[in-house]
């Protein structure tokens, strides 16, 4: 869910079954009707994320797809474009590189002042996906995060399989808007899906949504679901803080941010 840059509407993206609508914001800031479009959203398969470009004219829905089966083919991912003026979509175009196979966008980020858009794709290996994708304020560096918790059996019970939970960081060549990356630094937690960044760029978090078990020698410890905070340095480096525990019970963290008071 989104705003868009005048916080006139809402945009929601629905993931199964895939759909893309927008609510007005009534005077005093709450959700109001949506707003009839004048034809059909092609919405593609499993929406994930919704973005405003900068400008506002542009509305951007991220469609995952599935990863395929050894009895299901893939269903292809794609980047569905649309105009977007006062609340209505219009002449969608679908950006889907070979069809939209091997795909499997999750997120994206725009820069600040640049036209760039950044992109997380798909998984790489088992169960080695790739998550929330924010530039920093400054506009000159880029942060991804890598997420993984899949298990194995040890000694009757389902422990980490192995994998990297992790923020990488980019420097962003400011000629081009090529990322490079600069640091890949452990969250110290599982499954580190999303991450924020604070307004004033000093601090980042990340949200890790589950307690996985992991192997520790021959016994097993459980690792909590929490928030890692971290430094964000002058060079765009993260420097680790501390974890906050979270107990979620039989939840799951989703999603989190921050807001400026």
């Amino acid at each position: 869910m989104t705003t868009d840059i005048p916080w006139e509407n809402i945009l929601v993206a629905f993931n199964n079954p895939s759909a893309l609508r927008v609510y007005r914001i009534d005077p005093d800031f709450t959700p109001g009707e949506e707003v009839k479009q004048p034809g059909a959203v092609d919405a593609g398969i499993f929406a994930h994320q919704v973005r405003v470009t900068p400008d506002n004219r542009l509305a951007i829905l991220v469609t995952r797809g599935n990863e395929g089966t050894p009895t299901k083919a893939e269903d292809p991912g794609a980047l569905k474009v649309f105009d977007f003026k006062k609340g209505v979509l219009t002449n969608e175009v679908s950006i889907a590189p070979d069809g939209g196979r091997n795909f499997g966008p999750r997120h994206l980020d725009f820069h600040p002042t640049k036209p760039w858009m950044y992109v997380s794709p798909t998984n790489h290996r088992a169960r080695q996906a790739a998550g929330t994708v924010h530039v920093h304020p400054n506009g000159r560096f880029l942060y991804g995060a890598n997420r993984a918790q899949d298990t194995v059996d040890f000694q009757g019970k389902k422990v980490f399989k192995g994998g990297e939970n992790s923020i990488v960081v980019y420097a962003i060549d400011q000629s081009t808007g090529e990322p490079s990356p600069i640091q890949h630094i452990e969250t110290r937690a599982m499954h580190s899906r999303t991450f924020h960044i604070d307004p004033s760029g000093r601090v980042l978090v990340a949200q890790h949504n589950l307690p996985v078990d992991v192997r520790d020698g021959d016994a097993v410890r459980t690792v909590a679901a929490g928030l890692s905070v971290f430094r964000i340095g002058d060079d765009g480096k993260l420097t680790f803080v501390r974890k906050y525990d979270v107990d979620v019970g039989g939840k799951t963290m989703f999603w989190m941010g921050m807001v400026q008071l």
